[in-house]
């Protein structure tokens, strides 16, 4: 069997670096960028220009290798701190201590090929032969091809044919693994909506995939498909709006509006949302599905928030598909199944049929990829984890001096390594938030669009002067987007506030833009720090749930590897673990 890339000490020791990196740093991660002129965020945290800042990060995107560090006195700054203000003073060396302290920069990941290579030796597949960029559009298709090789590798390395995927939303993932590689998946979703437009669209996918299942009958009945449904090549060409449109979307990517909320700091952005609905994308995919892979899903409610009726009625639906699905056989391509899971989540109970199996999770969302850790951890029918996190705004976490994010059962999503608990260490809902932003497609020209971050930093100064506003329990939104200048967004968002408008006039909100307008730089280069710790941030994260499994005693590996293109999916490290055969290997 494979040797573990790097010891629990090695991590940990990573861990210490990074940490120690971002007990100076974060604090630049954790402002907002709404109160950045009310605060003066930038005097506070800078003594460099930002032209200086925005001409470093601009000569270092090009230079991603392995810092070559300045030589200075040891006393003068720590990592571009000056040690007796605070303050930044050399953006050069803080922008190569963020690479150096950034996963790249470690040298703690495998590379998928890596990870692959080591698991050859059990290759093995049957299914059809599927071709997924056919049905999905880039970016899905990139990451179900990558990750569903590896859990069949790993199913292969381990001896199982069961697959569990939690978090499985749509089942681009557990339909691939079954088609494609012949394994049983049972996804396991709770739906964080419970819209009648998410019904609709149910509905008429299902109305869809019948008419498909229908005409590929005739078709078999015409002698022109000799292959069994299971067996059959699916080729379809979908009628999918072109690529750069599509490139970035999705749950796990974040988009250009979301970006700009994420700098914001706001509270509202839900990066978790399920991609934007494309009917001919969905209807492709589920058309090469069983009708009965398409069910309409409950709402994500913890259990305890569920009455003893709805807890009874999802009981006998999950009995009944289990029913149906037996009955049915190879008919039924994966088995989706609806509850909200925990490490304490009785599998057994959910999963009549269950054995010894793999669990995974493509871009599980906030507590749910450590959730789905602990749940490996403690499950001896589980043989091995593939899990691929997202959203680390969504991560409660155990240490938060305000107490703002603590939850029932105090069960955190962060820290959940005991070496990091050990250090009560807290990282901050903006912190974590930054950790969203992809610093690779930054570095490729596609940036943060800085005019509708200043006219929101700027709405927020005449806020204070004149309305006394500093906080509301109503939010602006989008009013941006509908703006046709900055008096227009003042305007819109004053009424979207209900606050009365006539106390300005037009030419009262255009000097503030004016006014502004002088120091809209250095905006742009503190958010551009902000993208380069993101990596730094993230990377605490990813280590300190690796340095988790390392923990355990009958684990035989476990990795951080890289599965995925950052620019096509920015979420793009797993975290991958193997418990010990019975004879030790």
């Amino acid at each position: 069997m494979m040797s573990a890339s790097c010891s629990l000490t090695e991590i940990q020791r990573r861990i210490d670096e990074v940490r120690r990196f971002l007990s100076v740093t974060i604090s630049i991660a954790n402002a907002h960028t709404v109160e950045f002129y009310t605060h003066d965020v930038w005097k506070r945290f800078m003594a460099v220009s930002p032209e200086e800042v925005l001409s470093t990060v601009s000569s270092c995107s090009d230079q991603q290798r392995a810092p070559q560090h300045k030589e200075r006195e040891p006393s003068e700054t720590t990592f571009g701190f000056c040690r007796d203000t605070n303050r930044l003073v050399d953006a050069q060396e803080l922008l190569r201590a963020a690479w150096a302290h950034s996963l790249p920069g470690l040298g703690v990941c495998m590379s998928r090929d890596e990870l692959l290579q080591a698991l050859r030796e059990n290759r093995g597949h049957t299914g059809a032969e599927l071709e997924p960029d056919e049905f999905m559009n880039s970016k899905k298709s990139h990451e179900v091809q990558s990750m569903s090789e590896v859990v069949a590798r790993l199913a292969d390395c381990c001896g199982v044919k069961q697959v569990i995927d939690v978090g499985s939303g749509k089942g681009y993932l557990s339909s691939f693994l079954s088609l494609q590689y012949g394994l049983r998946v049972y996804g396991i979703d709770s739906s964080s909506t419970n819209t009648l437009g998410a019904q609709e669209r149910n509905r008429k996918l299902k109305k869809f995939s019948r008419v498909y299942q229908k005409q590929s009958r005739a078709v078999r009945a015409r002698g022109e498909s000799a292959c069994s449904p299971r067996e059959e090549s699916v080729e379809i060409k979908p009628r999918i709006n072109g690529g750069d449109d599509v490139l970035y979307s999705g749950r796990a990517g974040v988009s250009q509006e979301e970006e700009e909320k994420v700098l914001m700091g706001l509270s509202d952005v839900d990066l978790a949302a399920e991609e934007d609905p494309e009917p001919e994308t969905d209807q492709l995919f589920l058309s090469a599905l069983s009708v009965d892979a398409i069910q309409t899903t409950s709402p994500r409610v913890p259990p305890g928030q569920l009455t003893a009726e709805e807890r009874e009625r999802r009981k006998r639906e999950n009995l009944e598909r289990k029913a149906q699905n037996r009955t049915e056989g190879a008919g039924a391509v994966f088995s989706p199944l609806t509850s909200y899971v925990t490490a304490e989540t009785e599998l057994r109970e959910l999963i009549d049929e269950l054995e010894d199996a793999i669990v995974v999770g493509l871009h599980t969302c906030g507590d749910l990829a450590p959730s789905t850790l602990r749940m490996f951890v403690a499950k001896a029918e589980l043989a091995a984890v593939c899990s691929v996190g997202c959203c680390y705004h969504l991560l409660s976490e155990e240490f938060d001096p305000a107490g703002q994010e603590c939850v029932p059962r105090g069960v955190c999503g962060f820290p959940l390594s005991q070496y990091l608990r050990d250090q009560a260490w807290f990282c901050g809902r903006n912190a974590r938030m930054s950790a969203c932003l992809a610093l690779e497609r930054v570095a490729l020209g596609q940036g943060i669009q800085m005019e509708s971050l200043f006219y929101r930093a700027v709405l927020h100064v005449i806020l204070r002067d004149h309305y006394s506003a500093f906080k509301s329990e109503k939010r602006v939104g989008n009013v941006y987007s509908k703006a046709k200048s900055f008096v227009d967004y003042v305007r819109r968002a004053l009424r979207r506030l209900e606050l009365d408008e006539s106390q300005l006039s037009d030419g009262d909100i255009q000097e503030y833009h004016d006014t502004y307008r002088l120091r809209m730089d250095e905006m742009h280069a503190f958010n551009m720090l902000k993208v380069a710790l993101a990596p730094c941030i993230e990377g605490l994260i990813l280590l300190d749930r690796l340095c988790y499994l390392k923990e355990q005693e009958d684990l035989s590996f476990s990795a951080l590897v890289q599965l995925f293109d950052p620019l096509l999916s920015p979420r793009c490290y797993a975290v991958v673990g193997l418990k010990s055969n019975e004879d030790g290997t």
